[in-house]
């Protein structure tokens, strides 16, 4: 049996927020995929035998301490309100104090119906599952907060949706899974009580700085929404696109949740939509910022009552107040990171439009987002860019704005070596590629081969250093490939 020292602050702080429920146990528990850095981080051990993992982690067997406890939340999708949603195939087994100090929640996905499942099987499917595992570990060598795989487990068990699939469970380590949902569900119910005690608990588990503060639950507003921006300007110019923006997948944590049909762009185009289920193109890559600042202005709308309960004006005057200085505080972090990107060391006015103009060019000239970016470097290595002009349709169009933005790296007066170092170190050489997603998850999914999921999960690890016989995980699909591409639920 595997032990884990769980605690369980959350079910015990606030029972009314979710359901005491057991996972199905797997016929035949199999592990595909055992994330052994996270493992260390959480106090596990090395080594651990191989079918325990997988009878824990699966539902088989409950670890040691574990209370499972499916979660209850509603939320907007995709601007429809929802009034509940909840963990209809999730189970939080109980948080771990990891080896910084910091509280972690453990939860299983994919294992089994709870109240919340409504017509869904509460099963998961392992080529989702293991999507999930990719993604997220990129986003963490990118730098970019998310929840991490710690194991997938294939079931043994046979999933149904548009055909017969391998089933399997994900288990999910996430700083919390507290959503902008969560505070709907109780606002919208009128349960001010425990709406009162969620925003405590947040506030001390995620917050604990602003406790004091003179209105301490409008601090923590500020505080999401200034998160939250840093995140998706990380997702920008990552090149992510999440898929499916609605409130219930947005943490109060500021970690990225959820990779359903999510993907990376290729050729920058802000129009972009991959998700299957986007008909409308509602969460495209350009409009994130802006759907993140609709989500939070739901959850400033849920606080309300607790900004100020005797004067509704004057606290939704205040909200209004934090929740337009979104747009402020994305801008400062996307320039912040332009500027990174681009090898400015210092802040000067015509910054903004250096980027900007960088970006109608990337547009202009359908060339690849994370290439352009990486290739940068080239140019001050004195080789005129030549792999840089490859990506565009005419390269010659670049060498008006590469003059200005040389010109504008001399007023720094840091040496063109230098600069080429830091560009490498701040622009990423590997993504997870669409096609090289896919052919991994079919091999794993179809034919029991994770040979080139590891591989895959292993360049993703350290996308910054470039290695030759690593092109092909650089490169972006052929045109025919991309075509058409499209992400899926997996529900």
């Amino acid at each position: 049996m595997i032990r884990l020292p769980f605690e369980h602050s959350y079910a015990e702080a606030l029972p009314q927020a979710g359901s005491h429920v057991s996972p199905a146990s797997a016929s035949a528990p199999q592990l595909h995929y055992w994330n052994t850095r996270l493992a260390s981080e959480l106090g596990l051990a090395p080594g651990l035998d191989e079918a325990a993992l997988a009878a824990c982690f699966s539902g088989a067997a409950v670890p040691e301490g574990a209370q499972p406890f499916a979660q209850v939340y509603a939320g907007h999708q995709f601007g429809g309100y929802s009034p509940q949603l909840g963990d209809g195939r999730a189970l939080l087994l109980g948080e771990v104090i990891d080896v910084q100090g910091q509280r972690r929640d453990i939860a299983l996905k994919g294992s089994g119906r709870t109240p919340y499942s409504r017509r869904g099987d509460g099963k998961a499917a392992l080529e989702p599952m293991l999507r999930e595992v990719i993604i997220g570990e990129a986003m963490h060598a990118l730098g970019i907060p998310t929840t991490r795989a710690l194991a997938v487990v294939a079931t043994g068990d046979t999933v149904y949706r548009d055909r017969p699939l391998p089933g399997a469970v994900l288990t999910r380590v996430a700083a919390s899974h507290i959503r902008v949902g969560t505070f709907e569900y109780f606002a919208n119910r009128g349960d001010r009580d425990t709406l009162a005690r969620l925003a405590q608990y947040t506030l001390q588990r995620h917050y604990p700085q602003l406790q004091d503060a003179a209105n301490p639950y409008l601090a923590m507003l500020e505080a999401v929404c200034q998160r939250q921006a840093r995140l998706l300007a990380q997702w920008l110019h990552a090149g992510f696109i999440h898929g499916v923006m609605n409130t219930d997948n947005m943490t109060l944590s500021g970690e990225t949740i959820d990779y359903g049909p999510c993907a990376f762009m290729d050729a920058y185009d802000p129009a972009t939509v991959f998700s299957s289920i986007d008909e409308r193109g509602r969460y495209a890559y350009g409009n994130q910022p802006a759907i993140a600042q609709w989500n939070l202005a739901r959850l400033a709308e849920t606080l309300l009552p607790l900004l100020d309960a005797a004067d509704t004006d004057a606290a939704v005057a205040q909200a209004t107040e934090v929740i337009h200085r979104f747009q402020d505080h994305y801008q400062q972090a996307w320039l912040t990171q332009a500027r990174r990107k681009l090898g400015l060391a210092s802040e000067q006015a015509g910054d903004q439009a250096l980027a900007d103009d960088w970006l109608t060019l990337l547009q202009q000239q359908q060339a690849d987002f994370t290439l352009a970016w990486r290739y940068l470097a080239d140019v001050l290595d004195g080789d005129g860019g030549v792999r840089l002009a490859a990506l565009c349709t005419d390269g010659a169009a670049l060498q008006p704005w590469l003059a200005r933005w040389q010109h504008r790296l001399a007023a720094d007066g840091i040496d063109a070596q230098s600069v080429a170092r830091h560009l490498r170190a701040a622009n990423p050489l590997y993504i997870p590629r669409n096609h090289l997603v896919e052919e991994a998850l079919a091999a794993a999914s179809e034919y029991g081969d994770t040979t080139l999921l590891q591989r895959l999960l292993t360049v993703l690890a350290d996308p910054y250093t470039e290695w030759p016989e690593l092109a092909r995980y650089a490169q972006p699909a052929s045109a025919e490939l991309a075509r058409g591409y499209r992400t899926f639920c997996g529900t």
